[in-house]
């Protein structure tokens, strides 16, 4: 495997495991992450002794989702007072590429195992929702958190969480921003199980792995495939509607607003506008 900025791989047997790394606070999504991740998963979809994949993060934390510092510049350029049509297709064409790390962690034949433990914020839940099965450590806690700096969640949890929690629980997580913890997660079905602490979690998540990968790897992968297929369509579509829409809303007062707040770490005054 190569080096990356942003996720380790490491191999044991026909499991490989992905961590995220960062480099932002808490394993935030920066330009690196977006850029390698779609770039591992492909090598480990091609990868014929990989088998099944265990993700998770570094230091008991998933991750805190994206990393505004590193991603601000890039964002503000597309989504500034009067930009017309030129800067909105830029901004379309930006979001594809986001998207597109979620999606290869879907797209990936290997059955993928989250591992979660601490904050799995705005992002973090895009990527979990992409993975086959959600498992977490007492300390994980979940928030589709985008609302809150007055964006649509535009990375795949509001197409992927209903076929897993429902339209009710998806809602309401995304019209409100806020923190559920694991035993909730468990509760709506998040999440598989939920275990003592980040150890007990690993240990888990490996065991599970490896359980998928004494199986017939090409009917493994075969199953993951048709059990996603009725919705592949469905969810490709509200992914590009997603797009579209942000392409033509985000830019706000609000999206100002709540960026300054979040460097003047201070609660946005949303206004409408």
């Amino acid at each position: 495997m190569s080096t990356y900025e942003s996720v380790r791989v490491e191999r044991d047997g026909h499991v490989a495991e992905v961590v995220l790394l960062g480099p932002g606070k808490g394993n935030a999504m920066g330009p690196a992450f977006f850029r390698e991740l779609p770039a591992v998963f492909d090598g480990l979809d091609r990868d014929p002794e990989v088998r099944a994949v265990v993700l998770r993060g570094e230091g008991g934390v998933f991750s805190f989702g994206l990393d505004l510092r590193a991603m601000a510049g890039e964002l503000f350029q597309h989504v500034a007072p009067g930009n017309l049509a030129r800067e909105r297709t830029k901004l379309l064409e930006l979001i594809g590429e986001l998207q597109k790390a979620a999606d290869a962690v879907e797209r990936c034949r290997k059955p993928v195992v989250a591992a979660v433990a601490g904050p799995c914020i705005g992002g973090g839940v895009d990527l979990v929702a992409a993975c086959d099965v959600r498992i977490a450590a007492k300390t994980a806690r979940f928030s589709v958190r985008e609302v809150k700096l007055a964006i649509v969640a535009d990375l795949g949890s509001l197409q992927r969480l209903p076929r897993i929690i429902g339209h009710g629980h998806t809602r309401e997580l995304a019209f409100t921003g806020k923190d559920i913890d694991a035993e909730r997660a468990l509760r709506i079905g998040l999440v598989n199980d939920v275990y003592e602490d980040e150890a007990a979690l690993l240990d888990a998540a490996r065991s599970l792995a490896r359980d998928i990968a004494k199986n017939p790897p090409l009917v493994v992968q075969g199953t993951k495939q048709v059990l996603g297929f009725a919705d592949a369509r469905a969810q490709a579509e509200g992914l590009r509607f997603v797009a579209v829409w942000n392409s033509a809303f985000l830019a706000s007062e609000d999206l100002q607003e709540a960026f300054t707040a979040f460097a003047e770490k201070r609660e946005p005054a949303f206004k409408g506008r």
